[in-house]
């Protein structure tokens, strides 16, 4: 089974990406091979494996982004398919396009799921300044996931105007640009202070989580290695 549709992402340019308002960002179909997609999402890491962040204090007084989360380890026993995905991720081909369009060197990956229920959000913010950036790939489908719930990631345009060590509201963006996110759909997200995104709260019914796959864009980086062993951070990057 192929899961990456790597010529995707080669056809993006580099400046047409970096261009891209209010910040560069990439939001199409089909980064998955169709096949890969389903597939994976036939086989989605069950929820026991899970860990619940609820209530975590996040940077300056924003609001906590409630939802089970399950940080990937090469032992874990997630299905087949996902570990032959995250294989490829590891390949030359995904890290030098990833490394590319984010105009970053000697990258590492962090990869992990967020299961997210009914009534939990993602206030706005900006990643940490240590990432390069994100990739998001969604896996809920039409059959299983009504447009109504929500769950859409949002890209927010400050104007140029907000810290982003702060906690604005929605209400405090100049625009609010809905990702595509049911079906074969992903969004690579370029870090930067003004690079706002967020999710709506969840109005799905209690049995369906919107569930996403994230990859994490790190520098190879001693400082950060160190500084994780130290407050007792145990992440996997490869």
């Amino acid at each position: 089974m192929k899961y990456l549709n790597i010529e995707k992402l080669r056809n993006l340019g580099t400046e047409a990406f970096n261009t891209t308002r209010p910040f560069p960002y990439y939001n199409d179909e089909g980064v998955l091979t169709e096949a890969g997609f389903q597939d994976l999402l036939a086989n989605m890491p069950p929820l026991e494996m899970f860990e619940q962040k609820f209530g975590y204090e996040r940077r300056a007084g924003q609001a906590p982004h409630d939802r089970y989360s399950l940080e990937y380890t090469p032992d874990m026993p997630v299905p087949k398919p996902w570990k032959e995905f995250i294989g490829e991720l590891c390949s030359d081909a995904y890290r030098n396009e990833i490394e590319r369009l984010l105009g970053a060197k000697k990258v590492e990956f962090r990869f992990h799921w967020h299961y997210t229920p009914r009534g939990a959000d993602v206030s706005p913010h900006c990643d940490s300044s240590r990432e390069h950036g994100s990739h998001l790939f969604y896996f809920n489908s039409e059959a299983d996931w009504d447009p109504a719930w929500g769950g859409a990631t949002l890209i927010l345009d400050d104007g140029g105007r907000l810290d982003y060590n702060s906690a604005p509201a929605l209400e405090a963006f100049d625009g609010i640009t809905e990702c595509k996110s049911i079906g074969n759909y992903s969004a690579l997200i370029k870090r930067t202070d003004h690079a706002w995104h967020a999710v709506r709260p969840i109005n799905s019914p209690e049995d369906q989580l919107r569930r996403v796959f994230i990859i994490v864009v790190n520098p190879d980086n001693l400082f950060w290695k160190v500084r994780d062993r130290v407050i007792g951070k145990n992440i996997q990057r490869f």
